[in-house]
């Protein structure tokens, strides 16, 4: 890729994303699904650009110009020439990725994950002493998941057939068939985003904790959660990231919600006692109330992940839990003491202190810097054995899950005990991403200075085993990962240059991306790379194993009467992903069983048509569904539609037609005031830019309760105006509250007579 002026930050990262199969495969053979109408479409950018750097008649480098000028405008960050940091590029791209790709989650999936979650965090109805055993896992970081070993721990990557087809054909726009890909995979990460807002789900456990090293008895897992097919999809959308360690203590205040509401305007709403409030009652969550929508896509199906996180409360035992998800994970780079306590801790069996990591380096002055750097010198020209042990992703990884003490200046609000206590808190990986990336922490910026650290940190090409620091509801089956791509920083904390070692799937060999640069390198040259940013891929042998069945089952020919239709996305899965999941076919099909009427244009687009042998080994192996044998526009859909776009057409009609007349007043009477936020959803749904109405109208953001229980409305409360007739409507439509009206005092006008009668004696008493 040629370097567009300082770009090699942006260069490393596509060609790591680009050597990601199961997200090249999508671009490359699911086409059909790239669509958006969100500009600056920077899915179709990234498709042009994966599309020329497979093609067979590739040039000898490509030029990312389009996708550069598509992440400039979706973050100023980016625009200029100046050097930026190559993790926040790709987390910026995945992003946008997802918010243009994300589809409402199929409800059947959406109910499965909910249902999953909630056993593993909704248990505040639990009696003292009433926990279960696996809790008392989560209360040692250093323990171990009592799980079996899982099929297929050994590489699987490059030998797979389906991964031979990468390369597309010289005839540009001819698509892969199906049955070539077979001839020759899971997670995800993130609810992300409803507008991409994650669901975090919030638990608490009121238990009297016994002893923290209690032993506990392992529960056997449910049938659902041994067969790696009963895996379910990612409950997305929720783009919650943590750029830092999720982990890590932030606000420990729980259960209150914070209202937010925009900056105060320049000319604030002058509030006098002309306010009359009619009414206050706020709807409880009802049949009215709008449902809460999760979203998924490509990205999350493929980087997301989830970890559990709990909070001890030291004085009274109490255990709050939550679900965070993650799409990369932040390690810290433990120093030689570090790695002391960390491996004292592991042997000992005890939690490691915390802090100790992410406090190694705060306190360096320019003196202290000074001597770091001459000593990291030293040390990179002593052999290791000389100066101490050295650092693996294993330490980096150990010290992220380690146990956070909360004491200090960052002591817990416990709701019990009502006031700030000391606490622990721990955190374990609930779900496994399909990808999984890991992001080191080399930079520090201080007030004065930044500077990077430069430990080399010993990764493994493959067999990387999370299973030391699941929880024991993970559902993922296939806990171990082999090294896809390595993103390297060469240079110091204020300038330097971005490279990417990757391996290519087709011929297993590792190459250096160095922008228009491409050289073939030894592995050993890969392990010896400062590493900054690794994409690791799940290995399963038993999935490569499945995929030749599969193919062969295909082979056969087995003349059959019916033809099954399967989707095409989730095929892609199948031939990608180490755990796809049970079939959905729901990217295609309505609840109805039928084609969405926006959809049936470009099914071809969308599904692949399987022997009858294959369907049924394929929805017998993993499940789910359902079976499609005819193609067909569905005619409740159809009328759901029009109904529909007749309903948004009344209201938007209706509204402007009472504004129009609003404005036209000069002195209205009274004045409602209705919350902006309500407002911008409302307004979403009427122009078509969201399928869902919203819910009822909530205009508690924009006001407060005085002492004397009286409501009225905030100082720059982000509200809009609008008259008596407008409130009424939509009232009636969507029901919520509180009401709140301004009604304006008019003040009797002077007559003619009395007005010039006071300016002759102004005129006079100037005069004297």
């Amino acid at each position: 890729m040629k370097n567009l002026g300082n770009s090699c930050y942006m260069n490393a990262a596509l060609q790591a994303l680009s050597n990601c199969p199961p997200l090249t495969q999508f671009f490359l053979e699911c086409g059909g699904l790239v669509r958006t109408d969100k500009k600056p479409a920077l899915c179709k950018s990234y498709q042009k650009l994966v599309s020329e750097v497979w093609h067979k008649k590739r040039p000898s480098y490509v030029v990312p110009t389009s996708l550069s000028h598509g992440i400039k405008l979706v973050n100023p960050m980016f625009r200029g020439y100046a050097q930026q940091d190559t993790q926040e590029f790709l987390r910026c791209l995945m992003d946008q990725l997802h918010e243009e790709l994300k589809e409402p989650a199929v409800a059947a999936v959406a109910a499965l994950t909910e249902a999953r979650d909630s056993d593993s965090s909704d248990t505040d109805e639990k009696r003292e002493g009433d926990r279960s055993p696996s809790e008392d896992e989560f209360l040692s970081c250093d323990s171990s998941s009592d799980r079996g070993e899982g099929d297929g721990q050994g590489r699987g990557g490059s030998s797979s057939p389906a991964e031979t087809e990468l390369l597309i054909p010289e005839e540009a726009g001819r698509a892969i068939s199906e049955k070539e890909r077979m001839k020759d995979r899971k997670f995800s990460w993130g609810q992300q985003r409803t507008n991409s807002e994650q669901v975090d789900e919030d638990a608490d456990v009121d238990t009297a904790m016994a002893v923290l090293d209690q032993p506990s008895e392992a529960q056997p897992p449910s049938p659902r959660s041994t067969s790696p097919c009963q895996t379910p999809e990612p409950d997305n959308d929720a783009h919650i990231r943590s750029s830092s360690r999720p982990c890590s203590p932030l606000h420990h205040h729980e259960g209150h919600v914070k209202l937010s509401s925009s900056p105060p305007r320049a000319s604030p709403v002058r509030m006098g006692p002309s306010y009359v409030l009619k009414k206050a009652q706020m709807l409880s969550a009802g049949g009215r109330r709008r449902k809460e929508q999760r979203y998924r896509s490509v990205i999350s199906d493929i980087f997301n992940g989830s970890v559990l996180s709990l909070v001890q409360c030291l004085t009274c035992d109490r255990v709050s839990t939550t679900v965070e998800t993650f799409q990369d994970l932040s390690l810290p780079i433990p120093g030689k003491e570090d790695l002391a306590k960390l491996h004292s801790a592991i042997y000992q069996n005890v939690p490691a202190k915390p802090g100790a990591c992410g406090d190694s380096y705060a306190t360096q002055g320019w003196l202290a810097f000074i001597v770091e750097y001459i000593r990291r010198f030293v040390v990179s020209c002593t052999p290791s054995w000389f100066w101490g042990p050295v650092v693996t992703l294993e330490d980096c990884l150990t010290a992220f899950f380690a146990a956070d003490e909360l004491k200090g200046d960052n002591m817990y609000s416990c709701e019990r005990c009502k006031k700030l206590r000391n606490g622990v808190k721990y955190c374990k990986v609930l779900r496994l991403p399909e990808i999984l990336c890991i992001h080191l922490k080399r930079f520090r910026h201080e007030v004065t200075y930044s500077f990077k650290i430069n430990s080399h940190v010993s990764f493994p090409l493959e067999g990387l085993d999370l299973r030391p620091f699941l929880a024991k509801e993970c559902t993922s089956q296939i806990t171990t990962y082999d090294l896809l791509s390595v993103i390297c920083h060469h240079g110091t904390a204020g300038s330097g240059h971005y490279i990417a070692y990757c391996q290519n799937v087709i011929n297993g060999q590792w190459y250096e991306f160095d922008d228009q640069y491409v050289t073939e390198v030894h592995e050993t040259v890969v392990q010896n790379a400062e590493a900054y940013v690794l994409f690791y891929r799940k290995s399963s042998e038993e999935a490569v194993r499945e995929r030749q069945q599969v193919v062969s089952l295909a082979a056969m020919r087995e003349p059959s009467l019916l033809r099954f239709y399967v989707s095409r996305e989730w095929l892609n899965k199948f031939n990608t992903f180490a755990e796809p999941g049970p079939v959905t076919n729901h990217t295609f099909l309505c609840s109805h069983g039928g084609i969405p009427p926006n959809k049936y244009h470009y099914i071809d687009d969308l599904v692949v048509i399987l022997p009858q042998n294959v369907w049924e080994h394929l929805y017998n192996r993993f499940g789910g569904g359902p079976a499609v044998n005819h193609l067909y526009v569905c005619s409740i859909c159809q009328v759901e539609i029009e109904a529909l776009a007749k309903r948004r057409r009344v209201e938007i009609d209706t509204f402007i037609k009472l504004n129009k007349a609003f404005q036209a007043e000069e002195s209205p009477g009274v004045i409602y005031c209705i919350s902006m936020q309500w407002f911008r959803e409302w307004e979403a749904f009427v122009k078509g830019k969201d399928n869902e109405p919203p819910g009822p109208i909530d205009n508690s953001r924009i006001v407060q309760v005085r002492g004397s229980g009286h409501i009225q409305l905030k100082q720059g409360a982000d509200y809009g105006q609008i008259s008596e007739e407008t409130w009424t409507y939509l009232n009636n439509l969507y029901g919520g509250g509180p009401e709140i009206a301004i009604r304006q005092s008019v003040a009797q006008l002077p007559d003619a007579e009395s007005l010039h009668g006071e300016q002759k004696i102004e005129a006079e008493t100037r005069a004297v």
